[in-house]
């Protein structure tokens, strides 16, 4: 029976992994792809809330987000279960430490749910609760880093839908994931504090629609929290996060 679920995980892994043009996703996703350009449709309000409490100017333009992350930070998330913090070490993975350091340093992460978390696999997060926010990152993918990490239990690597294709969803590995290294998911940073919280993050949704009982990602990337606190009231969010 282990070996049959085993077998599923890997054929929804490499199913998943075939086209950006569906939805921004990890490999690993066992979800039915949506169109990108039907979410885009709907999540174009037009302008982004003040109220969001972020790097407005940043945010509309993705590209002046492009400074360079020390050797070494640790960034603490406030979450609805705790604290956890993680370790980013820039040498793992260059490119994905700069945008995550961005991402943190300029306040991405406020009120941001995690969205899918699979009990013994894996969490992830990084939709903005704010579709205008979703919608002006979603293009602004980095290219792929060489993977000089497993993907162990507590690090950090991007989900994508593709080479080349990662932008701001991350996923932090319930266990040992390294089937994943081949696949190009290179970790660039570890949870140093808290992994007992991340455990706890709520998990009863499963897998996302239409394969499982989760949120749909494409409603998610069109309508934002709005969509998520009304069908999936149990999630657990990122309150906020900080570079220390």
């Amino acid at each position: 029976m282990k070996n049959k679920h085993l077998a599923l995980v890997l054929a929804a892994i490499f199913a998943a992994a075939c086209s950006q043009k569906t939805q921004e996703v990890s490999r690993a996703d066992m979800a039915q792809p949506v169109k990108a350009e039907q979410a885009a449709a709907t999540a174009q309000p037009a302008a982004i809330p003040k109220e969001n409490n972020i790097n407005m100017e940043a945010f509309k333009n993705p590209s002046k987000l492009t400074e360079t992350a020390p050797a070494t930070f640790k960034a603490k998330f406030t979450t609805t279960k705790g604290d956890f913090t993680l370790e980013v070490t820039r040498d793992w993975a260059p490119q994905g430490a700069d945008r995550f350091y961005n991402l943190v340093k300029n306040g991405f992460f406020k009120d941001v749910a995690f969205f899918r978390v699979i009990a013994g696999f894996m969490v992830q997060f990084g939709i903005h609760g704010e579709p205008a926010v979703s919608a002006a990152w979603r293009p602004a993918s980095i290219k792929d880093d060489p993977v000089k990490q497993s993907n162990a239990k507590g690090y950090i690597s991007y989900a994508m839908a593709g080479p080349n294709t990662r932008t701001t969803q991350f996923f932090i590995n319930y266990g040992n994931n390294a089937r994943l290294d081949g696949m190009g998911f290179s970790p660039f940073g570890k949870v140093i504090e808290g992994m007992a919280v991340v455990d706890s993050i709520y998990s009863g949704y499963g897998e996302g629609a239409p394969g499982g009982m989760g949120p749909d990602q494409g409603l998610v990337q069109a309508q934002g929290n709005k969509y998520l606190k009304a069908e999936f009231p149990k999630l657990d969010y990122i309150l906020s996060a900080s570079v220390e």
